[in-house]
């Protein structure tokens, strides 16, 4: 039996403040198809998002996951030199 994942009741709020982003800052759509190591985790994403990133994996032949932890690690590297 598989055991049962509790989830958090995180709504999607925003803590803290918001800064603009450049849009320079984040990488192009077929730098994020790059391959990394990972690590497992649970995420939710809005239903546009995820339309997004299959649209944009399917044109480049990799996975939307992919360009997704590539995102996300563009941007924490980023934050991290701040």
């Amino acid at each position: 039996m598989k055991k049962k994942i509790k989830y958090g009741d995180d709504k999607g709020e925003i803590i803290g403040d918001l800064r603009p982003i450049k849009a320079c800052a984040f990488p192009s759509l077929d730098a994020l198809a790059a391959t990394l190591p990972k690590q497992k985790v649970t995420l939710e994403l809005d239903n546009e998002a995820i339309s997004f990133f299959k649209r944009e994996a399917s044109k480049r032949g990799t996975s939307y996951q992919r360009m997704i932890r590539t995102l996300i690690l563009s941007y924490a590297r980023m934050h991290a030199q701040s």
